[in-house]
């Protein structure tokens, strides 16, 4: 129930309960947040501002409305609704929708007597401990009543694990000539599918209900057993595939900074271990598709003129010299951070002033605090990307 509520309807219930039952009516009630326009004010018809769950239903699907309220349940806030946010989370049933006929074109199936205990390939192992994590994540936020965790913790496994690392990760098994690690990268892809779905479906059980019963799902969704993982997590896969995503994450991110997103570069390794150089001969492919890289070779010392990120024992290097203008990157950043800075003064000078943070609604000025917070992190990320492209110069 809504906190606004509790004395006209909750404490009423137990009162009429001990009156006429001579017990309580219930032991736990679950107080949650209320559901707010996108400014943070209450929906009133007089104000027009009410949003029909109906209409979000007709244009985004149900369970797309019923994960964005999950999600945005955190325990004590109340839930600023707008469309753009549904959309989102519509975006994210389409993502799965897509994952799972992904690995139906590849041949991913399930496989009965499947052990996930026994399974030996480095990304196998790693995506079934990252699983056993999630699933960890979701039953805990469940039992805690903060539903925000739980599904939250999901929208970030399914979508920025399984989807985005571990099924990119696996294409080149998929297409290789290893008989025995495809058999067996496919059944793990199956069974991890399997697990998201029996996860999600509190949250959205509409779609995984279709999913489960289009991948040859034993029975119905909605009674089949919980999932029970345990023992699955491996360090060792663990350090090795985070290495590959912490290394082309860090070359993503210097794109972005410098202004070049999809150049071909080259990539030099200094200080690396002999380890290092085994995950390179191993993973050196993909992570040169991934990180649009045309080369990666290693060295004693970085060279000039290249921007450094450091992962691991290791420096990564991208030679930059003759990609870019440093100097006119260097005033462009400098520009922005400047424009920011001014942003960041015209926020404080109305925060500080009395007769509008007496007269403002509470949406503006929390509006305005979130604004600034933004400038902030904006400014923060414009610096590191100064300091990268100075290293440059």
């Amino acid at each position: 129930t809504g906190f606004d509520i509790i004395f006209f309807w909750v404490a009423r219930m137990m009162m009429t309960g001990l009156h006429f039952m001579k017990k309580v009516p219930f032991d736990t009630v679950y107080i949650h947040a209320l559901v707010r326009d996108e400014k943070g004010q209450k929906m009133s018809k007089s104000k027009g501002n009410v949003i029909d769950p109906l209409e979000l239903i007709d244009a985004y699907g149900a369970d797309a409305l019923r994960f964005t309220l999950a999600r945005m349940a955190a325990q004590g806030r109340d839930i600023k609704l707008a469309k753009a946010a549904v959309e989102g989370n519509r975006n994210f049933a389409t993502k799965l929708w897509n994952a799972a006929r992904f690995a139906e074109m590849n041949e991913c199936q399930r496989v009965d007597g499947f052990n996930p205990k026994k399974v030996k390939g480095t990304l196998n192992r790693w995506i079934l401990g990252e699983t056993e994590r999630a699933a960890r994540a979701v039953v805990e936020g469940i039992e805690t009543y903060k539903f925000n965790e739980a599904s939250g913790g999901l929208y970030d496994f399914v979508w920025g694990v399984y989807c985005d690392w571990f099924l990119e990760l696996a294409k080149p098994i998929f297409s290789g000539s290893d008989e025995k690690a495809k058999a067996e990268t496919r059944a793990t892809a199956a069974f991890v599918l399997d697990q998201i779905l029996l996860l999600l479906h509190p949250f959205m059980p509409f779609i995984t209900e279709e999913l489960w019963q289009r991948t040859g799902g034993d029975g119905m969704l909605a009674v089949a057993p919980w999932p029970k993982l345990e023992g699955l997590e491996n360090e060792a896969a663990d350090a090795e595939i985070g290495w590959a995503i912490a290394l082309v994450s860090g070359i993503r991110s210097v794109r972005t900074e410098v202004g070049i997103p999809s150049a071909p570069l080259k990539l030099v390794l200094s200080g690396a271990s002999g380890e290092t150089e085994k995950r390179v001969r191993r993973h050196g492919d993909v992570i040169m598709r991934l990180a649009r890289l045309e080369a990666i070779d290693f060295a004693a010392e970085p060279p000039k003129g290249s921007v450094q990120i450091v992962v691991g024992e290791a420096t990564a290097a991208l030679p930059l010299a003759g990609l870019i203008d440093v100097e006119a990157e260097r005033e462009r950043i400098g520009r922005e951070i400047d424009k920011a800075e001014a942003d960041i003064a015209k926020v404080d000078q109305r925060l500080g002033n009395e007769a509008f943070m007496a007269k403002a609604p509470e949406h503006v000025v929390t509006e305005n605090r979130e604004r600034r917070a933004g400038f902030e992190a904006m400014i923060e990320k414009l610096t590191a990307a100064l300091k990268r492209i100075e290293a440059v110069g």
